[in-house]
């Protein structure tokens, strides 16, 4: 299962149609984390990878606005170098399957086995550690000679394009992804590069995060800046599942669940890897998954938008049940509260486009006097017959300078965010072998963070600015980031400087 959200502007985006396989790769991952038999002769130094892909869909209505989000694969490769450049040699083809026969997949479909949305292939490469992998997507408009699938679900929209709740078509756009690949540089391999032994056989999964990948634009055409990991899986995996509930009553929760696996970067910060969307009895399942320990972050808004607590379960082991997660509702609150502001963009003497990618931090004790930032996934509060949605818009694009605020900075472009969150501390919990025990949230103030990143548009994700990434922990007048139930705080404006 997996990914994060978009509706109505860009908030998250899930999935629903069927992917035809490829081919019967031998060995292929039956189950989560499933691992192959095949062997290949050792004295040859060739190993085999087998490729899949997985999204579990977490924002399609209502928790969203996408019904369907197609893209056509035709190239998965890999890099032992961590520098090669595009055109650079060294990539090897990991599925040739696909050369003479794209996969159209639609990221919001049925996964095909326990785990995997789509076998994409397999082959035989040199034995190593490859430690950049790129997926290559067909051309909106290839040429006359380019291989396209037999069948086509974009209608006349290109080849990679999304489907909104109303039922319209809407080609996404690329930028260089067609030429030069959706790239996964060392940093999103989860568990290191992937290491392909001579006269074996190991499974590599990419997870596609839809959610968090659509940008829509001023003009109302839909682009894609991709969000993807991947990950070397194994046999003896069996993901992290578990099933969600009220504390009280210990019932499911009728509404919209949110579930986020986390893992932390490089600066500490958990961030998410997959998101789903918990099924009607409670119950979620995150997988392939490598080997290694996770975060597990929660959210949930019930009936009459009645929102829950975040709850985290910190340091979990793959192959865990984790059982029943209970959730606190916020007593007497009637909607979650709303963080807003502004992202401003600038190369110092003009106004420039970037896209922004935001996220609401808020800070847990992971033991003793040790504390961690957890991401908390991005909520839609549902329309009433009083108030309109409101949809978190975890991506944006600044590209206008139309309506910047006073203080904004000169030879800006500008751009408002929403960002739908609970108002509540989380509770957390710690693994260990005896089970869980969950901490009562902390009473008192509900402190965010709230943290930009740039990128290039049409670049495929490339940073921009300087720096690229910003953290705020003050309100639009400078005081701590504090919410409220079904009340908006305004952030401290963002100004990203020095971008391209």
């Amino acid at each position: 299962m997996k990914s994060l959200w978009m509706a109505r502007h860009p908030h998250a985006g899930v999935f629903v149609l069927g992917v035809l396989s490829l081919l019967a790769v031998a060995g292929i991952i039956a189950s989560c984390g499933g691992g192959s038999s095949n062997m290949t002769n050792p004295s040859s130094g060739m190993g085999t990878v087998n490729v899949s892909l997985s999204d579990p869909p977490s924002c399609m209505p209502p928790n969203g606005q996408f019904v369907h989000v197609y893209i056509t694969v035709r190239s998965v490769q890999a890099n032992i170098s961590s520098t090669a450049g595009d055109g650079d040699s060294g990539w090897q083809e990991l599925a040739p399957q696909l050369a003479n026969a794209p996969m159209q997949i639609d990221l919001f479909s049925a996964a095909q086995t326990t785990c995997v949305l789509a076998q994409l292939g397999s082959n035989s490469l040199p034995a190593g550690s490859y430690q950049q992998i790129r997926l290559l997507l067909l051309s909106n408009s290839p040429a006359a000679s380019d291989a396209t699938p037999s069948t086509n679900a974009c209608a006349g929209h290109g080849f990679n394009c999304v489907v909104l709740g109303d039922g319209t078509i809407h080609e996404l756009r690329l930028s260089s992804q067609a030429n030069t690949g959706l790239k996964i540089p060392p940093g999103q391999i989860v568990g290191g590069p992937l290491k392909v032994t001579a006269g074996q056989s190991v499974d590599l999964n990419i997870d596609f995060n839809a959610c968090i990948s659509i940008v829509r634009e001023g003009n109302g055409q839909f682009r894609l800046k991709p969000t993807l990991t991947a990950a070397q899986v194994s046999a003896n995996n069996s993901g992290i599942g578990g099933q969600v509930v009220d504390s009280v009553t210990k019932a499911p929760i009728h509404g919209s669940v949110q579930v986020a696996i986390e893992q932390q970067d490089a600066k500490g910060v958990d961030r998410i890897m997959m998101q789903a969307v918990a099924d009607n009895n409670g119950n979620f399942r995150f997988c392939p998954l490598p080997t290694g320990t996770f975060d597990i972050v929660i959210v949930a808004i019930g009936p009459a938008n009645l929102p829950y607590n975040a709850t985290a379960v910190l340091n979990v082991p793959n192959g865990t049940n984790l059982g029943a997660i209970p959730l606190i509702a916020e007593t007497g609150a009637t909607a979650p509260a709303q963080l807003q502001g502004v992202v401003t963009a600038t190369s110092g003497t003009a106004a420039v486009t970037i896209d922004a990618s935001l996220s609401a931090l808020e800070t847990v004790s992971s033991g003793g006097a040790n504390t961690r930032q957890i991401t908390i996934p991005l909520q839609t509060i549902p329309a009433t017959n009083a108030t309109p949605e409101v949809d978190s818009t975890g991506l944006i694009s600044v590209d206008s300078s139309t309506n910047c605020p006073m203080t904004a900075p000169k030879n800006t472009n500008c751009a408002t965010y929403t960002l739908v969150v609970p108002a509540s501390n989380p509770s957390v919990g710690l693994f260990s072998a005896s089970g869980f025990s969950y901490s009562t949230p902390a009473a008192g103030d509900v402190l965010f963070t709230v943290d930009a990143q740039a990128a290039k548009p049409m670049s495929g994700g490339v940073p921009d600015c300087m720096p690229s990434d910003q953290m705020t922990s003050n309100d639009a007048t400078a005081m701590p980031l504090k919410v409220m139930p079904a009340a908006t705080t305004n952030v401290a404006e963002i100004d990203f400087t020095g971008c391209t």
